[in-house]
């Protein structure tokens, strides 16, 4: 498992209402945005607060979702995205319709951070980052007003210091009040613990086909005797059973193409940075109630770049307590 960065205080920035937020994670996902999106986020908002003389690290971040709508229409079983057309061109003739998710999120973020600005003014390091995000954009979202109450709108520093007992008492304390939300987590052992159950039917199964199995609702038929039906019909089954509010999610990308030197291919986003064509990076993730978790490792995601091997990965080190069940 992946080390996650050093830190020493969380900073909560509150009840961010986003509007229009990109509801299509990757190719094969949608309902919310990549995780990929708020670790931009947090590097944006960490040279912003540098330019801005705050000398302070941001080292991980987590995600507290309290209201969500996603941008549908629906017809019976079927939901489609409400799309939206351009202005008309220059010539007045109409532009074409842009095929986009859009999702209207209230959410709080959670930030890993240390540094020598938290010797100071703590309150006021954590309204100057509150202001900052307030002029930025959120996984392509405009943060407007929210409607909570000012109280619950004021970001706040929460100090992880003293032993382990304590520190886990101060995060406990955190995560109360952050409901009522959901974190996103995520659950690679589910898709390892799959993986293994398809092998033992199917020795040919792949870890893809773990991840559509995990994707789906698996209806089972009882099984059918050949002699006389039972008194009472069997129920179907699926299994998900115990498994909780399971979600496929990207998580990274994968390298398609060797690395190429700066400024050495047309068209590039930054000419100062080696290039390289990837692909998404997909597992399984888990939306869970805060008050489940237990430390701070559980809720927050960071970066963990292996360039020789390709790989671009956001991390979460939730485990789950033995013995717990989602039912």
């Amino acid at each position: 498992m992946a080390e996650l960065p050093n830190f020493d205080h969380l900073i909560v920035i509150p009840h961010l209402r986003l509007q229009n937020a990109n509801a299509v994670s990757s190719p094969l996902t949608h309902g919310f945005p990549s995780i990929t999106a708020f670790l931009g986020l947090m590097w944006a908002l960490e040279r912003k607060t540098r330019a801005s003389g705050i000398n302070l690290q941001l080292n991980a971040i987590g995600v507290v979702v309290h209201q969500h709508e996603e941008q549908v229409t629906q017809s019976r079983f079927v939901k489609s995205f409400r799309l939206t057309r351009n202005p008309n061109g220059k010539d007045g003739s109409p532009s074409a319709i842009i095929e986009e998710g859009r999702i209207h999120l209230e959410l709080s973020l959670v930030l890993a951070v240390q540094g020598d600005a938290l010797l100071n003014d703590k309150p006021a390091v954590a309204k100057q980052l509150r202001d900052l995000v307030m002029q930025m954009r959120v996984a392509g979202a405009s943060v407007v007003a929210s409607n909570a109450p000012k109280a619950r709108q004021r970001a706040y520093v929460v100090e992880l210091t003293g032993n382990e007992d304590d520190r886990r008492d101060t995060f406990t304390s955190a995560t109360l009040r952050l409901l009522p939300g959901f974190v996103l987590v995520e659950r690679h052992d589910l898709l390892r613990q799959r993986h293994q159950e398809l092998q033992n039917e199917n020795p040919q199964a792949t870890p893809l086909d773990a991840w559509l199995s995990l994707s789906r609702i698996n209806w089972r038929s009882p099984d059918i005797e050949e002699q006389a039906p039972p008194a009472k019909p069997r129920a179907w089954t699926n299994d998900r059973t115990d498994l909780g509010w399971i979600v496929p999610i990207p998580v990274g990308y994968g390298a398609l193409s060797d690395l190429q030197a700066a400024g050495s291919v047309a068209n590039a986003r930054d000419e100062q940075t080696p290039f390289r064509m990837v692909e998404s990076l997909y597992s399984i993730g888990q939306w869970l109630s805060p008050h489940r978790l237990q430390t701070p490792a559980d809720l927050l995601w960071y970066a963990d770049s292996n360039i020789e091997d390709g790989l671009y990965r956001c991390r979460n080190n939730y485990l789950p307590e033995p013995g717990c069940t989602f039912d």
